[in-house]
């Protein structure tokens, strides 16, 4: 009988959680297990190793950003604007599991930066789809890229003026010409 997906994620989130607050070295079993409430052996049964528990990470991760994929291709502005708008870092789950595999695919984690190509080109099919230009698409997703980035650079992740995204969705309205 497969384990429960709850006891799973909340030691998933806890891995999340160790990788933002102290990185990738601190990050070890008994860091996770004591940041999750629960004993090693808990952890252990769930993630037999630590590769174990980074491939729950990037399983976990790459869902929450296919699930996101989907909510963008139906999204009511089209995908590039809600590509747009969600690129702003809120510390949404999605957010957090994101930087947390960034941090192990800088470390040369292969797994990690599997996932987040893995993502990348889940947003970008989707928006080569409704965009039916692949150079647009990348320039869209780009600007997306850079509106995260300099949220990250300047220290204010909560907070982007609404005013700037509004000026780069009218960038990208005019890049569209009212394709998506």
């Amino acid at each position: 009988m497969p384990p429960p997906p709850a006891a799973r994620t909340k030691l998933v989130d806890a891995f999340v959680s160790v990788l933002l607050e102290h990185g990738e070295r601190a990050a070890t079993l008994d860091a996770v297990a004591a940041a999750a409430g629960v004993s090693k052996g808990g952890l252990l049964y769930h993630f037999p190793s630590k590769a174990a528990l980074i491939e729950g990470l990037a399983e976990h991760v790459e869902q929450l950003a296919a699930d996101d994929a989907e909510l963008m291709r139906t999204a009511p502005e089209g995908p590039a604007a809600y590509y747009i708008h969600t690129s702003v870092y809120a510390d949404t789950p999605i957010d957090r599991a994101i930087i947390a595999t960034t941090r192990l695919s800088q470390g040369a984690n292969e797994r990690a930066r599997q996932a987040l190509h893995r993502i990348r080109q889940g947003w970008l099919d989707v928006l080569t789809d409704a965009l039916e230009d692949p150079a647009v698409a990348r320039a869209v997703m780009l600007i997306g890229d850079g509106l995260y980035y300099n949220a990250a650079m300047s220290g204010e992740t909560s907070e982007t003026p609404p005013e700037d995204v509004d000026e780069l969705l009218e960038v990208v309205r005019r890049m569209t010409d009212g394709r998506a």
